[in-house]
């Protein structure tokens, strides 16, 4: 028995949501909760890669859990399903070609 989980995304995140671990990864609130055949979820993610958009959909149905049974907030968090993910690129530095690239050094 499954969530009835859909997601609206690109081709490539879908297919790769079904066929890998990402689907696994983004119904483990939802398991831990053992709320997976009480709710039906309908996601939309856009931008990032097929990893960012399992752990954006794992989040948003973590936060979603919390909203709906305030009980269930400290086992989520306890559990690090409400821990948002830190890093961020790196901006651009002034004189270099990127963040950490920089232009080819010349001797002559």
């Amino acid at each position: 028995m499954s969530v009835p989980l859909t997601i609206y995304a690109d081709t490539s995140f879908f297919v790769s949501l079904y066929l890998t671990d990402r689907h696994t990864a983004a119904v483990e609130p939802l398991k831990f909760t053992q709320m997976l055949d009480q709710l039906e979820v309908k996601a939309l993610v856009k931008g990032g890669g097929v990893g960012g958009q399992s752990g954006a959909v794992r989040m948003g149905l973590s936060r979603a859990l919390a909203r709906l049974n305030s009980e269930l907030r400290p086992a989520l968090r306890k559990n690090g399903f409400l821990t948002r993910d830190p890093r961020m690129k790196e901006r651009k530095k002034y004189g270099q070609k990127g963040a950490r690239r920089r232009f080819q050094f010349s001797k002559r």
